[in-house]
């Protein structure tokens, strides 16, 4: 697969989950994928794994500088940066009136903050080199109400809107800007924020959605790859919602 041969991508939170995911799927599409992480062993582990044309680099979203210095780590490695998948993000449930300002704002740094940042890093390496593609994730978070996750929904929400602002702003330099909203995904960050091992999580049924279960990563990687691609050129400003049905309406009761 070569659909995106000669490309460069950037995508965060890319050692492991969603992350990894897309990254393996950009990788088989022949771009130059750059994995970047704060999970070094594991970003540097998928890179040897992907070989050829797969490049890690350390970066918390959440710090100008951190993404300063992976972009220009990137540009000398490999040229500038055509493509960002604004993927980093931290999943907190919590009642409202029990979270602290700390844990707030700590949610809105990576989430919300850190796809500010990628996209305003990025946006002149794109503009300069003709044209480019970011690709934000929120969630379906990001167009409707989360229960115990009032910070997280927040920061979707904005991920969501800012999208829509920045396709109007970035539009004339022909850089396109869109956002994938997934449903409830058999990832890490799942695992990690309901303590609940990963096999118990995918065999358990799933009532919320019409499929009956939750996704697999390798299911929303796709989507991410045709909004990078050329192959969406005259798509940018929209959201795209891959949840397995969960948000299409009232839930069909059992027969």
């Amino acid at each position: 697969m070569t659909g995106l041969a000669g490309k460069v991508a950037l995508v965060t939170g890319a050692a492991r989950g969603l992350g990894a995911s897309i990254s393996r799927q950009l990788h088989s599409e022949g771009a130059q994928v750059v994995l970047a992480d704060m999970r070094d062993d594991e970003g540097n582990a998928l890179a040897k794994a992907l070989g050829e044309r797969a490049h890690y680099v350390h970066l918390d979203v959440s710090s100008e500088s951190e993404w300063n210095a992976a972009l220009g780590a990137a540009r000398k490695r490999v040229g500038p940066v055509t493509i960002l998948v604004n993927n980093a993000g931290i999943y907190r449930t919590r009642a409202t009136i029990e979270q602290s300002v700390d844990e707030y704002l700590q949610i809105i740094r990576t989430n919300q903050l850190g796809t500010f940042l990628g996209m305003r890093t990025c946006f002149a390496q794109m503009r300069d080199a003709g044209g480019g593609s970011i690709v934000n994730i929120a969630s379906t978070a990001g167009i409707e109400g989360v229960p115990l996750a009032l910070a997280y929904t927040a920061s979707k929400h904005a991920v969501v809107g800012m999208t829509k602002a920045a396709a109007l702003e970035f539009g004339p330099s022909k850089v396109r800007v869109n956002v994938v909203c997934p449903g409830a995904m058999l990832t890490p960050l799942l695992v990690e924020s309901l303590n609940v091992p990963l096999s118990a999580l995918s065999a358990a049924p799933f009532a919320n959605s019409p499929m009956g279960r939750m996704g697999d990563p390798s299911e929303i990687a796709p989507t991410v790859v045709f909004l990078a691609s050329d192959a969406s050129s005259y798509t940018t400003g929209s959201e795209f919602v891959v949840d397995g049905g969960l948000t299409a309406g009232v839930k069909m009761p059992p027969p």
